[in-house]
């Protein structure tokens, strides 16, 4: 009497094995997304996604002229990544309209660039007609004045709208398969379900997995209500 061998597993049926038991284990939430790949058991991602409000940087000169020359930056409360915080002063943003928003929150420390972050809602509000960029990437972009406590000065660029991205370590990146610069998309379950297409990956060795999106993309897909956020390799 024979005794035949267990068939040997494929690649396929380990791999949605291994994808199984990731769904069992993840919790609050977040999905992994392999995309086919098999990933390491022992590495959990804590996905955070944060709604960036209209905020801006400064330089040091431009917070001289504004709120006095030498003047620092206080801290109101310290943000997601351990290197940023919001600060307790803000500016008021003025555009070609002469209409204003006041109580512009700045974010510190300060930069080697001053740029002003807004919403389409925002801009259009204030007539200025933002262009979608990478944080930095201010080149022939529109302007604004900007009034302190102390003083005023005129920006003669860098008002944007920010582009959708994701910080990420190197384990994240390695979690989900992506490289600094590659796209991600974010499906979102709420009472308004929605995907945001073409997440920017940025990735830095001292960055924790965070999504930033502005006011307008978080009440598309009414983010606050959420029961979960998935994140898949564009």
């Amino acid at each position: 009497m024979s005794i035949l061998a267990a068939p040997t597993p494929t690649r396929q049926q380990v791999e949605s094995l291994v994808r199984s038991i990731l769904h069992q284990h993840l919790a609050n939430g977040v999905e992994p997304a392999t995309n086919g790949r098999a990933t390491a058991v022992g590495y959990r991602p804590n996905l955070v996604v944060n709604i960036s409000a209209r905020h801006c940087h400064l330089t040091q000169a431009d917070v001289d002229v504004l709120f006095g020359p030498g003047y620092q930056l206080t801290v109101m409360r310290r943000l997601y990544q351990d290197t940023d915080f919001a600060a307790n002063e803000t500016v008021a943003v003025v555009g070609s309209r002469q209409r204003m928003i006041p109580g512009v929150r700045i974010l510190g420390p300060c930069r080697k660039f001053s740029q002003v972050e807004l919403s389409f809602t925002d801009a259009i509000s204030l007539g200025i007609d933002v262009p979608v960029r990478l944080s930095g990437d201010i080149e022939g972009t529109p302007g604004c004045l900007l009034i302190g406590p102390k003083g005023s000065l005129v920006l003669p660029q860098g008002v944007i709208r920010a582009e959708r991205h994701v910080h990420m370590g190197p384990k994240d990146a390695e979690f989900y398969g992506v490289k600094h610069l590659d796209r991600m998309n974010m499906r979102v379950r709420s009472p308004c379900p929605s995907v945001l297409e073409g997440l920017l990956v940025r990735t830095h060795p001292d960055w924790k997995l965070e999504v930033h999106i502005d006011t307008d993309e978080a009440n598309c897909c009414d983010l606050p209500h959420a029961s979960q956020v998935t994140l898949l390799k564009a």
